[in-house]
């Protein structure tokens, strides 16, 4: 070890104003610091390497105490004898064990020698500073108490004559076992330091926590003749230990809970793995180390669009919590569903530092789903299906057999003229027509299937405003034919929201508009009307109809509506 290392231990066990003397477990002094060499009257470069003995003659290190102060002399090459205290320190550095000597010089051969005056004062200046800083109590060698402190008062409730006499039991709380009773007793009884936690109870019946050290006074024969107790409280640091404890011991329930309820994965800010629980262990069907390092695109099914995992990241990367599903593969191939939550964890700036994502698996559920859809799908195909099929019927069939009729009923009244029956059975004859072609429109406008979305919307809005007089502004960049399930939809859902107007909004105007762009077909259906809140939104407003057709073609459909202002109903379809 280099001397500059050894040096810049000094502060590990003494203040650095303390003269000190560093030896290895050989007895060899490693370094002398320079208040040492000053208080020994030498030169420390003529010791470095040299036993201790040389300097300070018969002390046998490995039977002092650490931490216990000790009167003894040095010797410098002089032949000069210097009175000492010294205290003894432990250290470990480097795999190597070191003692830390501490040293004081006396003022004298012993304390005998010193003058009684400045003994008196020291020892009355040292009580005061006791007395000032901590709780003190003086016992004698039966535990009897001879000596308390104002602060001891203060703490236990007692008063000084309340305490004079009696034994800490008048302050015991019963939590401590009658072991650790006995083996404090024991501790002292051989004349040695006892030091630990005590839980007290004040003459109120509050409980407190001192830190204590018990320090036995020996007569000359070694053996106790009374005690001195120092202690400090520290109920406070108890309780914040015991809240923090209990505090670790509820996050370790938690996060039990959580490990068997769900799929737990922690990431780094960077989207790392740091952390996996059995379940996604299980469920993705990699190990452990293959995970811990990786990013989520080992798992990733290709299922959701860039767009998906942009918004994810930038919602999580703003602090928010993300909530969504999400469709992952297997290491197997196998695809699964998980209900997903990510919360981020923010630092002292509240920017993420890491992750951490609980899931759910919905596989079964969503293969329920997608089968509900597929029916529901289906359903919707075959009722449009029949609603063509009858609408065509009732225009090719009753519609024509009514209009042969009205033309029979036309040539009988030129032979009939002026005839009451006859004029009554055209007027009920040309009406019966009309329902039929209204009836077959709001089956399935045959404008549609015929000419497409476009003019078949123009018409029904033409039909809408003559018949409801609410006037509709359309607007489309729609230049194209879309698949036939689209354009059913998207004429059935203007047809539905329109419909909600008219019943609903108390308002002469609205608008739809269609726009086309590189990937999508978004529709807007929107009304100043009287609006409403969305959490009174009831199905019976068409609204689960609307998204029923909306999920048949993968579509997305939403609601926006305040009372007063008006409602926006947004249907959004890939092309």
């Amino acid at each position: 070890m280099m001397n500059s290392e050894i040096e810049n231990t000094n502060g590990i066990s003494g203040s650095p104003g303390d003269a000190t003397i560093i030896v290895d477990q050989l007895g060899v002094i490693q370094s002398i610091n320079e208040k040492a060499a000053h208080l020994l009257l030498i030169q420390k470069e003529n010791y470095n390497g040299q036993m201790l003995d040389t300097i300070i003659p018969d002390l046998n290190i490995t039977e002092l105490e650490q931490g216990t102060i000790v009167q003894h002399f040095a010797q410098n090459q002089d032949g000069k004898r210097i009175p000492l205290y010294l205290r003894k320190n432990n250290f470990h550095l480097h795999g190597v064990d070191y003692t830390l000597l501490i040293i004081h010089k006396s003022n004298n051969h012993s304390m005998a020698g010193m003058e009684p005056r400045k003994i008196v004062n020291e020892l009355l200046d040292m009580k005061y500073a006791l007395d000032e800083s901590t709780i003190v109590a003086v016992t004698d060698q039966t535990g009897k108490i001879k000596y308390v402190n104002d602060k001891f008062c203060e703490i236990s409730k007692y008063s000084e004559e309340e305490l004079i006499g009696k034994d800490h039991r008048i302050i015991n709380s019963g939590y401590h076992s009658k072991e650790f009773m006995r083996d404090l007793w024991r501790t002292i009884a051989n004349g040695k330091v006892w030091h630990g936690e005590i839980k007290n109870q004040a003459k109120d019946g509050t409980y407190y926590w001192v830190d204590t050290t018990i320090v036995p006074f020996l007569n000359e024969q070694g053996k106790p003749y009374q005690y001195l107790a120092i202690r400090k409280e520290i109920t406070e640091h108890k309780r914040v230990v015991d809240e923090l404890k209990k505090s670790l011991e509820e996050l370790v329930d938690l996060k039990f809970a959580l490990d068997e309820s769900s799929i737990v994965a922690i990431t780094d800010v960077r989207g790392r793995i740091t952390y996996v629980n059995d379940q996604f262990v299980q469920i993705s069907k990699y190990s452990r180390d293959e995970l811990i390092g990786n990013t989520h695109a080992l798992i990733n099914s290709g299922y959701h669009p860039k767009a998906f995992f942009k918004e994810l990241w930038k919602t999580i990367g703003n602090g928010k919590v993300w909530k969504g599903e999400i469709k992952n593969k297997a290491k197997d191939g196998t695809y699964y569903w998980v209900d997903t939550t990510i919360v981020p964890f923010l630092n002292d700036d509240g920017k993420p530092y890491q992750y951490l994502a609980i899931r759910f698996e919905i596989t079964k559920r969503k293969r329920v789903e997608e089968e509900l859809q597929h029916t529901m799908t289906r359903i919707i195909h075959v009722q449009e299906e029949e609603r063509k099929r009858l609408s065509r019927e009732l225009h090719d069939g009753i519609g024509q057999n009514l209009y042969s009729h009205l033309i029979t009923i036309n040539r009988l009244s030129t032979e009939i003229e002026d005839h009451p029956l006859v004029e009554q059975m055209l007027e009920e004859a040309t009406e019966l027509i009309q329902e039929v072609r209204d009836f077959s429109w709001e089956l399935r406008p045959s404008v549609l299937d015929d000419l497409g979305l476009i003019p078949a919307i123009r018409s029904f809005l033409n039909r809408f405003s003559e018949s409801y007089g609410i006037d509709v502004y359309f607007d489309s960049s729609l230049k194209q034919r879309l698949d036939s399930n689209k354009e059913i939809t998207i004429y059935r859902i203007i047809q539905e929201a329109l419909t909600n107007v008219r019943k609903y909004a108390e308002i002469d105007q609205a608008s739809v508009t269609i726009r086309e762009t590189e990937d999508s077909i978004r529709v807007l259906i929107e009304d100043k009307g009287k609006g409403f809140e969305l959490v009174n939104l009831s199905t019976g407003v068409g609204l689960t109809s609307m998204e029923e057709r909306a999920r048949s073609v993968d579509g997305e459909l939403s609601v926006k509506s305040k009372p007063s202002i008006g409602t926006t109903v947004i249907f959004e379809i890939a092309k």
